[in-house]
């Protein structure tokens, strides 16, 4: 059952082709989850058998979405977020394992703000990140959680380690957040971030809450590594900025009519 203190979640999870190593991270995640919460994967039209070990897990949190046409992972995290009916929603990789006390840690944080992010590890190997300036220990700090404006431009400078499968947010800021832009293919996480920020609603963990395995066919992949497309994508997150400030005022907007999203 779960625990009295904390909410229901949403664990949302994103798959393609990932027959290898989803039953070991979707035992990782169940292990932590209550009769209450729940667990929906969207298969982005895998070729390999990831739909058949999804299936043959018997557990009824699990919901299992079967698309027909493949999207792309961004679009497959949408749906996912999008079928969550919990009040808190977790994101997850196909491939990764979740830490002990994950759950319980994130979902307390949910309950002061609308979107949490934690630290991570790399399973086999360094648990510290090599930052893109040369960091050694490239990291979350709670510390700066309330420092918005410094997050957001670190997260356009490319020195905030945001990534989705560390990522946690109220089921109640998803007017904000979804749909995502049609413009956006990649880095939903820094989406995300940007979204509590502008919120000015995001609590930093610096747990480390998962285990990232790294190999060739991520679900996520790193961020781009060429200057031309490094610039690419740092005017794709100046978009993004736009766009979370004109939903956020029109929200507020409604609020203060009495509209309800």
């Amino acid at each position: 059952m779960p625990h009295a203190a904390r909410s229901a979640v949403s664990v949302c999870m994103a798959a393609y082709n990932g027959e290898r190593h989803i039953e070991e991270q979707i035992g990782s995640i169940l292990a932590q989850l209550g009769a209450d919460d729940e667990l929906i994967i969207v298969d982005d039209r895998s070729t390999d058998g990831t739909r058949d070990v999804v299936r043959g897990i018997d557990d009824e949190r699990i919901r299992l979405v079967a698309r027909d046409v493949n999207l792309g992972y961004v679009r497959t995290f949408e749906e996912a977020v999008g079928l969550a009916t919990r009040p808190h929603i977790l994101l997850t990789d196909q491939d990764d394992v979740w830490l002990p006390g994950r759950v319980e840690a994130m979902s307390a944080a949910l309950e002061l703000t609308d979107v949490v992010a934690t630290n991570l590890g790399t399973l086999g190997g360094p648990e510290k990140l090599r930052g893109p300036f040369g960091q050694n220990d490239w990291r979350l700090r709670a510390d700066d959680s309330r420092h918005h404006g410094r997050n957001i431009l670190g997260i356009l400078l490319g020195d905030r380690p945001y990534y989705g499968c560390a990522m946690g947010l109220r089921r109640s800021v998803l007017p904000l957040v979804l749909p995502l832009p049609s413009f956006l293919h990649e880095s939903h996480d820094l989406w995300l971030a940007l979204a509590g920020n502008v919120q000015g609603s995001i609590t930093h963990l610096e747990i480390r809450s998962l285990e990232r395995r790294l190999h060739d066919s991520n679900q996520t992949p790193e961020r781009p590594r060429g200057p031309g497309a490094v610039v690419r994508s740092r005017l794709v997150l100046v978009q993004c900025l736009r766009v979370l400030r004109t939903r956020r005022r029109v929200l507020r907007d409604r609020a203060n009519e009495g509209i309800h999203p």
